[in-house]
């Protein structure tokens, strides 16, 4: 396909995936997993952890993992509830974890990630979709889609970043949504929000 941009050889990337035992991460990880050697982390079930609220957890993992082609994240939480119930620990648990966390996987992560390489983030259609209950999850998400706008503007030595905007999601994990985050690690666009 002509959106694909792999290094001559083929199997040989190294794609560290955030979020790897979730629904979505999982099932990243498994398509991933037929041309890239893909490096798992979580919050507390695979061999590394992160927790995406704590910068310090961040930039620990970067420094255990090294070099590498592209970071992907499926994880990151919000609250969700009316909005006039939600605790100011509630919408800052939003902005820590689901905004920041995504944030500064990408901020501490640029000189972790190779010449071309790529970042994958997760938003979701609550973006533009909202309904009750979900303020803070499509603020969150809304937030997250302008910073990789913006952040594909500016990132450095052809890094690419991207976000994907996955609706309900059910297990099985449908094909067609770890295949758009598949694109978005091995395609070449950037600064876009993928919806599946």
């Amino acid at each position: 396909m002509t959106n694909r941009l792999l290094r001559v050889g083929g199997n040989n990337l190294k794609s560290l995936v955030i979020g790897a035992t979730g629904k979505i991460g999982g099932a990243v990880s498994e398509a991933l997993g037929g041309r890239h050697e893909v490096v798992r982390a979580s919050r507390s079930r695979s061999a590394l952890s992160v927790d995406l609220a704590e910068p310090d957890s961040i930039r620990a993992l970067y420094a255990e993992v090294g070099r590498v082609d592209a970071v992907v994240c499926a994880a990151g939480r919000g609250a969700f509830g009316p909005l006039l119930a939600l605790t100011d620990a509630e919408l800052a648990f939003s902005l820590s974890n689901k905004i920041m966390g995504q944030v500064n996987l990408v901020r501490f992560g640029v000189e972790a990630v190779a010449n071309g390489g790529s970042f994958t983030l997760t938003s979701g259609r609550l973006s533009r979709h909202p309904v009750p209950g979900g303020a803070a999850i499509s603020m969150a998400n809304a937030a997250l889609e302008g910073f990789v706008r913006a952040a594909a503007l500016e990132l450095p030595r052809g890094i690419r970043i991207n976000v994907v905007a996955p609706g309900p999601v059910r297990e099985p994990v449908p094909a067609e949504v770890a295949q758009t985050y598949l694109d978005a690690v091995e395609g070449i666009v950037t600064g876009q929000v993928l919806d599946r």
